[in-house]
């Protein structure tokens, strides 16, 4: 166990590190990876079936102990991110599947890296796992919903498609880990401590396979993907933030929402566009997978520090 505790803090603790590695790798040396992508709906479902392990009553509960709370949040993750994606791909002209990808990336649920991310900011982790599990069960309907609103101008949306992907790559797996969870109980809870290493890896692959694939693509148009991607993170991160005070959160909840905003389900992002829009769609999805946990990693820096700082100025 001692080893396998390692392991996990040795993974998840430069998952960010670990993620530009993979990624430079699969750009410069894309064959051993490219012919990967029939694997990305499983490896992503395997994150999911791990959430799904970690989710307790509890999350449920504070739906209805916290409505405000976890209504703003939920509200400003399905209402501004993508909206956010559909303004960038037409302030930039964007390619009609690149410009899908985008609104893709936005419309997906908070991602599960947002918790670790909150818990380093100091934030409020149990709103944060509410959020991402809220978000992660409406994803069914939201993303065919926002799609087809929002990129249903540039291309065919097949929304029922979508509805149907979503429940099998994000309900199924959730509801299976839930249930396993509930019937193994307390026998489970040894296996915990080693879930994050697992999804830490899962995200590295898939990123790495999408890269791999569009590694032509990346060297024509990476650049202008890399600063939308940077734009729509940076604003979900402050309107989240924004949107949180404004409502009368504290600092501390704020924190979480802006994070959970912030950070989307770039990995389920990946699959549905690589699924049915292709590789080029997929591509916003990984460059934002990338980029949200390097701003992720050092907003929580700075808000842990800021932590530090205030208990130090209280002494």
């Amino acid at each position: 166990m001692r080893y396998l505790k390692f392991l996990n803090a040795f993974v998840t603790n430069y998952f960010t590190f670990w993620i530009i590695i993979f990624s430079v790798f699969a750009l410069f040396e894309p064959a051993p990876l490219a012919q990967l992508t029939h694997l990305i709906i499983p490896v992503l479902g395997i994150i999911m079936f791990g959430m799904g392990v970690t989710l307790t009553a509890g999350e449920f509960k504070r739906v209805f102990q916290r409505p405000k709370d976890v209504g703003v949040g939920v509200a400003v993750q399905y209402l501004v991110m993508p909206f956010l994606g559909f303004a960038l791909a037409r302030v930039f002209s964007l390619d009609p599947l690149l410009a899908a990808g985008v609104v893709l990336v936005g419309s997906c649920p908070g991602g599960t890296a947002s918790n670790v991310m909150t818990y380093l900011a100091r934030g409020d982790l149990a709103l944060s796992v509410t959020l991402t599990s809220v978000s992660t069960l409406l994803a069914p309907l939201m993303i065919p919903l926002l799609m087809y609103l929002y990129a249903g101008q540039w291309i065919d949306v097949p929304v029922f498609k979508l509805f149907k992907a979503t429940v099998f790559i994000v309900l199924l797996p959730v509801a299976l880990g839930v249930g396993l969870r509930a019937l193994l109980r307390d026998r489970i809870e040894y296996v915990l401590p080693v879930l994050p290493s697992v999804s830490a890896i899962a995200i590295i692959f898939i990123v790495g396979v999408i890269v791999a694939a569009n590694a032509p693509a990346i060297s024509k148009i990476g650049a202008i993907i890399a600063v939308i991607v940077i734009i729509h993170n940076t604003l979900g991160l402050l309107i989240g933030y924004g949107a949180a005070r404004l409502s009368g959160m504290d600092t501390v909840r704020a924190r979480a929402i802006s994070i959970e905003v912030g950070m989307q389900n770039s990995g389920l992002a990946v699959a549905l566009a690589n699924t049915y829009f292709g590789a080029l769609a997929a591509l916003p999805g990984a460059i934002f997978s990338i980029w949200h946990n390097i701003s992720g990693s050092a907003i929580a820096w700075w808000w842990r520090r800021q932590g530090s700082l205030d208990e130090e100025s209280k002494q």
